[in-house]
């Protein structure tokens, strides 16, 4: 089946966020990446379901997790945490985004899935409270409750409180030296 092109570029340009989301569902990559291939497969073959107009990403996030929970009822299988498949997939942080990125993982692993299903739809995937409310299939307010309580528990976990954050020194090096660059600028023009 030929799909229109503003159909397919739709479906193409979800792609990323929809391999995040599958990846924030079975946290492993392959599986993952399999997910996304089969949601792909299944919305070209029911794309006539599609409402031109609406969300494309949300009606590809809705497809995704029903076929990602059909799956785990059919192999009985329940979530993993994802501790489980850290260390076996990921090398050993060499600089502090991998160390920070690990703790994140870490950190949203530990929230209840509901709380970390609907951060990620919200805050990675870019969906809106509603659409992520259709997904899930609960009211909106319910889903608003939900991500308040995910990002609190959160910057709990990563012991992020107010507006104590510790300068990063590199930046702040970094930033004063562009500074002192556009001033010097200023004064030989």
């Amino acid at each position: 089946m030929m799909l229109e092109p503003p159909v397919r570029i739709a479906m193409l340009t979800a792609m990323p966020k929809l391999l995040a989301f599958a990846i924030s569902l079975c946290r492993n990559r392959d599986q993952a990446e399999d997910l996304v291939q089969d949601t792909l497969l299944r919305a070209c073959a029911n794309i006539k379901s599609f409402t031109p107009g609406t969300n494309m990403l949300a009606w590809l996030c809705t497809i995704l997790k029903n076929h990602f929970l059909s799956q785990c009822r059919k192999n009985r299988r329940s979530f993993e945490p994802l501790d489980a498949h850290a260390d076996s997939v990921a090398s050993k942080p060499t600089q502090i985004a991998h160390a920070e990125y690990r703790e994140l993982w870490a950190a949203l692993a530990k929230l209840e899935h509901r709380q970390r299903e609907v951060l990620i739809m919200v805050g990675a995937s870019g969906l809106s409270y509603d659409e992520v409310a259709r997904i899930c299939g609960c009211p909106t307010g319910t889903i608003k409750s939900r991500v308040n309580r995910a990002r609190t528990e959160l910057s709990r976990l990563l012991s992020i409180e107010g507006e104590d954050f510790e300068e990063d020194r590199v930046i702040a090096a970094a930033i004063a030296s562009r500074d002192r660059t556009a001033m010097s600028a200023q004064r030989s023009a």
